[in-house]
């Protein structure tokens, strides 16, 4: 196996896993925000149902988005019929099933960031006649960047190693998109392949431990910036 086809295979899992980060980066803040700060009814069904995919096994995602946004499911089938596009076996379905999964790791970063909190400043904000529009936007949000790039860091690393939603929604047929964890999975059957399995298996093995690496520092970072003891 040549390494351009590695390198192909990298690219695509990045493209993926930004995407991926993207696509959960302002439902995540938003949720975050919510659950934190305010009390409702059905509070704990909604922290359950974000948890979930932390919990739930990844074909399980994999199997229901197939079924609702698959070429043939529920809501795909519409997509296909009006624009001719499906999510299923495209690079855009591996990046909305590893947003899924790696949702829970941004929301539950964020929401330890808006938990250290110092109301204060929103409150000076407040009494000196500032909208609450803007009060989140230009004091609360930059608070709390530490702990939301933890939240990207963490999601990204975990939309690069996911593996068994993406090859349940789009890695079923042999020329679909193929992600590190689905490409080495495939060069696992083939006697030629244990080279590049290595090299792709070290490479996901870097990505992890950086990320975490970057995780912890940033942490550490949104803790002082908080006032909060490290």
């Amino acid at each position: 196996m040549n390494n351009f086809y590695e390198i192909q295979v990298l690219l695509l899992s990045l493209k993926v896993a930004i995407c991926a980060v993207l696509i959960s980066l302002p439902f995540g803040i938003y949720i975050a925000w919510i659950l934190e700060k305010r009390e409702f009814k059905g509070k704990i069904i909604i922290q359950s149902l974000v948890n979930l995919p932390l919990v739930l096994p990844p074909v399980v995602i994999g199997y229901l988005l197939l079924n609702i946004l698959g070429r043939h499911g529920w809501v795909g089938f519409w997509i296909y019929e009006w624009v001719g596009f499906s999510f299923s076996f495209s690079w855009w379905g591996a990046a909305i099933a590893s947003s899924l999964v790696a949702f829970p790791l941004m929301v539950r970063s964020i929401r330890s960031s808006i938990e250290l909190l110092d109301e204060s400043h929103q409150q000076a904000a407040k009494t000196l006649g500032a909208s609450s529009f803007k009060i989140f936007f230009t004091i609360t949000i930059p608070l709390l960047v530490p702990g939301i790039l933890v939240g990207m860091v963490l999601a990204f690393a975990r939309a690069m190693g996911e593996f068994g939603a993406t090859i349940t929604f789009i890695a079923v047929m042999p020329d679909s998109p193929q992600t590190l964890p689905v490409a080495m999975f495939r060069l696992m059957s083939t006697p030629e392949g244990s080279a590049s399995v290595f090299r792709l298996c070290l490479i996901s093995i870097s990505i992890a431990v950086f990320a975490l690496i970057i995780s912890e520092i940033l942490a550490k970072w949104g803790k002082k910036r908080l006032g909060a003891k490290c």
